[in-house]
C-alpha cells in the first residue's frame, strides 16, 4: 500500500533554521526559475505550444543552484517541476476531449512559488520578478530519497545533505539535523520516496511529507460479507445505511458556514489589493487555513465512517457519482458546495484510500433519483421534499438523505437489507465526529435539524434552498 507520514520538524539552533530557510528559499527560487523559462516557451508568439515547454536550459539552472541544494535536491526539484507541467497537459487534453467530463475548468499552467499567486505572463510583458522581494518566496523544497535519512524512535529525528556553499557558509558539516515532532502513522515500511519540506506560515512550523511502502500484511481483513451505501452531500455530509440495518448521518452545516465565511473574508480583502496584486500574505494564510480545516474534517470522518463500517461486517462501499445530478441540477451554490467546500473527487480519493488499509472496496455507482424516489411506491415525480424531509401522497415520510442512502443500497446490492435502526447523527467539534446526545427516528421529518444535501424540490442540488 502506498501511503504518507506527515510530521513536524524542528531545527536544533538558530543557526540550523536560518541554513534551513536558506535551503527552501533557494529551492523555492529554482523552482520559480525553471517554471519561468517553460511559461515563455510555452506562450511565444504563434500561441500556446506544448512541446515549446521542455525547450527550457534546466542544465544551466542546475548548476546555479547545486552549489547551495546539493546535485540531487536541484534535479528533484526540476523533476517535479516537470511532473506538475506533465499533469497541467494531461488535464488540458481531458479538458478538450468532449467524451471526458471529469475536467469542466480550463486548467492553468503551474505556479510561482511566491509572487501572490501572480497569474503567469503573456508574450510582450515585462518579465516577472523572480525574486519577489514585496511577497516573498513560498519556503517549499524537495529531496531526494536518498539524500535523506529518518530515524524513529524516543528522540526521532531527520538528516538531509545540503549544498557546499551552505556547508560553507555557516561551517557547518554537510548534513542539517532536524528533531522530528509525535509519531508518524507508518513507522514500518518497505520503501520511502522523496521528502517534501515546507514552511507552514499558518502555525509557524516546518512540515515535511514522507510517501512510503507499506507490507499488505498491515491490512485488515473485513470481518463478514455486508454492504453500504453512501449519499454525498455538503450540509448533510454523508448519510450512511448498511445492510446489517444500521444508519449514520454526518452533519455539515456549520462546517459550511465557516467556510463561506472565511470564503467571504478572502474576498474582501482581495477587494482592497492595490492595482495589478493578485493575493497577499495574509490571503494566502487564510487560504491555506479554510483548506487544511475541511481536509481534517474528512480524513476524521473518513477514519471515523470506516472503523464503524469494520465493526460491522462491511466490505464493500458504494458511493454516488454526482456527474448526472450536476449536470442536470448546477447552480452557483451547487458548485461551492460540492467542489470548493466538499471537493467531492478529493473526499473519494481520500475514502478509497482510508478503506484500502481495512480490506473494504469502494465502487462509485449511479445513485440519479434516489433522493426523489419514494421506498414505499417507488414514485419520484409526486414526491417533495422540504429541507431534511421527503414526504409523497402515498403517506410516506422520511428523512431525505438517510432515504436516498437506503434506496441508493437496495438497487446496487442483492443483498436483503435489515429493518433500519434509529440513525446516529455525528456534529463536528474541530477534533472529533462526536454523537450527538438525541437522534431523532427516521421517521420523524419535522424533528430534523439540518437542510438538505442533494436534490431539492426545486431541483437543485445541495443549493439549501427550495
Amino acid at each position: 500500500m502506498k501511503r504518507t507520514n506527515t510530521f513536524a520538524v524542528r531545527p536544533l539552533s538558530d543557526d540550523g533554521e536560518q541554513l534551513l530557510r536558506d535551503l527552501l528559499d533557494a529551492s523555492a527560487a529554482l523552482w520559480n526559475e525553471v517554471n519561468y523559462q517553460r511559461l515563455m516557451r510555452y506562450n511565444d508568439e504563434d500561441g500556446f505550444e506544448d512541446e515549446g515547454a521542455w525547450d527550457a536550459d534546466t542544465g544551466r539552472l542546475e548548476g546555479k543552484y547545486k552549489g547551495v541544494l546539493g546535485a540531487s535536491t536541484a534535479q528533484q526539484v526540476i523533476r517535479k517541476n516537470s511532473e506538475t507541467w506533465r499533469g497541467f497537459f494531461k488535464l488540458k487534453d481531458q479538458y478538450h476531449d468532449e467524451s471526458n467530463t471529469s475536467v469542466t475548468e480550463h486548467p492553468e499552467p503551474p505556479g510561482f512559488r511566491g509572487l501572490g499567486n501572480r497569474r503567469f505572463p503573456m508574450v510582450g510583458e515585462s518579465k516577472i520578478r523572480l525574486d519577489n522581494e514585496d511577497d516573498g518566496r513560498v519556503l517549499k523544497g524537495v529531496i531526494r530519497n536518498d539524500a535523506y535519512t529518518v530515524e524513529w524512535g524516543d528522540r526521532s529525528r531527520l538528516e538531509i545533505l545540503v549544498g557546499s556553499e551552505l556547508k560553507d557558509r555557516y561551517d557547518h558539516t554537510g548534513r542539517l539535523r532536524l528533531e522530528i515532532a509525535g509519531n508518524p502513522n507508518w513507522p514500518d515500511y518497505d520503501n520511502h520516496g522523496r521528502l517534501d519540506l515546507w514552511y507552514d506560515e499558518t502555525d509557524c512550523t516546518f512540515r515535511a511529507s514522507q510517501p512510503v511502502t507499506v507490507s499488505d500484511d498491515a491490512r485488515d481483513t473485513p470481518l463478514a460479507d455486508e454492504t453500504a451505501a453512501l449519499d454525498i452531500g455538503a450540509n448533510n455530509l454523508v448519510a450512511c445505511t448498511t445492510t446489517t440495518g444500521e444508519q449514520h448521518l454526518y452533519e455539515g452545516r456549520k462546517l459550511f458556514q465557516r467556510f463561506r465565511e472565511t470564503t467571504q473574508e478572502i474576498a474582501r480583502m482581495q477587494s482592497k489589493l492595490c492595482r495589478g496584486r493578485y493575493s497577499s500574505k495574509r490571503i494566502r494564510r487564510l487560504y491555506r487555513k479554510r483548506t487544511r480545516r475541511r481536509d481534517h474534517a474528512q480524513e476524521a470522518l473518513c477514519r471515523d465512517l470506516l472503523d464503524r463500517l469494520y465493526a460491522e461486517g462491511v466490505n464493500t462501499v458504494y458511493i454516488g457519482g454526482l456527474t448526472d445530478a450536476l449536470d442536470t441540477h448546477w447552480s452557483v451554490e451547487t458548485n461551492a458546495k460540492t467542489h470548493n467546500f466538499w471537493s467531492f473527487k478529493k473526499f473519494t480519493e481520500r475514502l478509497v484510500c482510508t478503506a484500502e488499509e481495512y480490506g473494504i472496496s469502494v465502487e462509485v455507482r449511479s445513485e440519479a433519483w434516489t433522493s426523489q424516489e419514494c421506498p414505499q411506491c417507488g414514485s419520484t415525480d409526486r414526491t417533495m421534499r422540504h429541507q431534511d424531509a421527503l414526504t409523497c401522497p402515498c403517506g410516506f415520510e422520511g428523512h431525505a438523505d438517510l432515504t436516498a442512502s437506503e434506496t441508493f443500497l437496495e438497487r446496487h446490492t442483492e443483498q436483503a437489507v435489515r429493518p433500519m435502526a434509529r440513525p446516529v447523527r455525528f456534529e463536528w467539534d474541530d477534533h472529533n465526529w462526536s454523537e450527538l446526545p438525541r437522534s431523532p427516528a427516521r421517521d420523524s421529518p419535522k424533528e430534523q435539524r439540518t437542510d438538505p444535501s442533494t436534490v431539492h424540490c426545486d431541483g437543485n442540488v445541495a443549493s439549501g434552498e427550495c
